[in-house]
């Protein structure tokens, strides 16, 4: 028996850092997870260790550099640990880290933000991931669990009909979604501001155009999505897009002597349209 591909980690290592030199003070919730490839073929076939970095010692690993080094951004922390377990173990020969991020904001005053109170903003995440292969690294930014909804200017009609085929036509339907993107730049030796200034101007642009297009379908709309991220930010070298079709249904109202021209919805979790899609400025 051969062993095809092999890689081991720790994944759901939760780091929670604060910075009480700025004000207001920095909060960074995050979850932190681990991969490495390498030499490690024989703790699989032969119960040999001696190679294995113990994923233990992965966690203890975020813990220590997040205090050395402090968390600016998630996008240079997770460099900074695939770098560190590329570089430090001869028997790593490559190692990827994923960080979410939860978005908390100083509290609103009535005269300004409170510097050392703080609230979730949202069910958003903010994801980094980096790889490094023991020469050179790579890093992507992304934004998941984005909830946005439209309530006009939204349809699908004239797709493929056969005998599968029930879904009717329509110019008026409900658009929801929770957006998963992930972005690269063309560059990675950027600073933390600029991973911020990046993520905030990559955000605002999606919403945008979320808001404005008049959508044919939701892959329509995921391409002007992509089409003007790439148009109005020139760093950003690709982007790939996950939107899932999070289906209304019109509610029957009939026996109840009902008429429902679009105004009560059934929302369903299961099962629902994905759409996905990767722009990229090369071909």
């Amino acid at each position: 028996m051969h062993i095809v591909d092999h890689r081991y980690g720790k994944e759901r290592v939760r780091l929670t850092t604060l910075d009480r030199s700025v004000s207001p003070h920095r909060l960074v919730v995050c979850a932190v997870g681990i991969s490495l490839e390498g030499s490690f073929e024989p703790s699989f076939t032969d119960g040999d260790n001696r190679n294995v970095v113990a994923t233990d010692s992965m966690k203890n690993t975020v813990y220590v550099l997040a205090r050395e080094h402090g968390v600016t951004s998630i996008e240079r922390f997770a460099l900074l640990l695939a770098t560190h377990f590329a570089e430090t173990y001869s028997a790593v020969s490559s190692a990827s880290v994923d960080i979410e991020q939860e978005v908390w904001r100083p509290i609103e005053g009535q005269d300004a933000q409170h510097a050392a109170a703080l609230m979730r903003a949202s069910t958003e995440l903010y994801l980094a991931s980096a790889h490094h292969d023991g020469t050179s690294g790579a890093l992507s930014s992304g934004i998941d669990l984005l909830q946005v909804i439209k309530t006009a200017d939204s349809g699908f009609s004239d797709f493929h009909r056969d005998r599968f085929a029930t879904l009717k036509d329509t110019d008026d339907r409900l658009f929801a979604t929770t957006l998963r993107v992930e972005w690269t730049l063309a560059r990675a030796d950027v600073d933390a501001t600029q991973d911020q200034e990046f993520r905030h101007r990559v955000r605002s642009t999606l919403l945008e155009v979320f808001a404005t297009h008049n959508s044919r379908s939701v892959q329509e709309t995921l391409h002007a999505m992509g089409t003007a991220v790439l148009e109005s930010i020139a760093e950003v070298a690709e982007i790939n897009l996950q939107l899932p079709n999070q289906h209304h249904l019109l509610a029957n109202l009939e026996p109840f002597g009902l008429d429902n021209e679009n105004q009560v919805f059934v929302g369903t979790d299961e099962p629902f349209g994905n759409i996905e899609a990767t722009l990229s400025r090369s071909s």
